[in-house]
């Protein structure tokens, strides 16, 4: 068994999951990369843009070198999630980490207009939720569960109404609801849940809000205090103090990491 502490973060192919992967290896933890790499067959994914391909997954594979191992599956899958859990244990006989980073977007029309809510509501929502019980059994039965941190990234719009995202925004309150009664069900394990909200980030994402709206990109973050589209390393750094030993202070807790918006576009 490993004495360092094992991740497994999903969407990690590119973007915040990617970043965040990575920063957690260079902080020595081992981390089982996953992604769906829907980007690689059109149509998979349910919405009109391009999600992470198989050279994504690999490139972050690259970049953890000895220090990871990468999985390619859909987090809808709950079987798939099962599977990955046990890869981690597997090779390191521990999992003590999971950052629910899976995510997809649409919207660009008013609520009864939108197609997508199935589609959002089963990566965004029953990812997390499967994700939460295909690792969290693993984290209880550890050698070590009060080291055990489950993070789901969430959204500015899990916190309020985005114009044109009302799918995207009742996906993100559900995963906020998620990880509160998460955690309430963790109490006096060791284990806990918490959240982390990015507003407007520089990611595939933000490009495809920026199109779902007509707009540049930059004029989605422009009534933040910290002008211009946060960097998803930044991003990373905030989920990676969630997932430490001492970021059991966020128990319950919903860390807005949003540079100060006041109602800019989602994260």
């Amino acid at each position: 068994m490993s004495e360092r502490r094992v991740a497994l973060v999903t969407g990690a192919a590119r973007g915040i999951g990617a970043e965040t992967a990575c920063l957690l290896a260079q902080q020595g933890l081992r981390v089982v990369a996953l992604d769906s790499c829907a980007g690689d067959e059109r149509g998979r994914s349910g919405v009109d843009y391009a999600l992470a391909s198989r050279d994504d997954l690999r490139t972050t594979r690259e970049r953890l070198g000895d220090r990871g191992i990468s999985v390619e599956a859909d987090v809808r899958d709950a079987a798939a999630m099962e599977a990955a859990s046990a890869a981690a244990l597997d090779r390191w006989g521990r999992l003590d980490v999971a950052v629910a980073a899976a995510a997809v977007i649409a919207g660009g029309r008013p609520l009864w207009e939108e197609p997508s809510l199935d589609t959002l509501l089963e990566v965004d929502v029953v990812g997390v939720w499967n994700t939460a019980t295909a690792v969290v059994p693993a984290m209880l039965a550890g050698p070590d569960p009060s080291g055990c941190r489950f993070v789901a990234v969430a959204s500015t719009a899990g916190t309020r109404g985005l114009f044109h995202l009302a799918a995207y925004n009742a996906a993100k309150h559900a995963v906020i609801g998620l990880v509160r009664g998460l955690a309430a069900d963790l109490v006096g394990t060791g284990v806990t849940a918490s959240a982390v909200s990015p507003g407007a980030t520089d990611t595939a994402m933000l490009e495809a809000t920026a199109r779902l709206y007509g707009v540049p990109r930059d004029d989605l973050s422009v009534s933040r205090l910290q002008r211009g589209p946060l960097d998803p390393r930044e991003i990373a750094a905030t989920i990676a103090f969630a997932c430490s030993r001492e970021g059991r202070v966020l128990n319950g807790s919903v860390v807005s990491a949003d540079g100060g918006a006041a109602g800019g576009a989602a994260g």
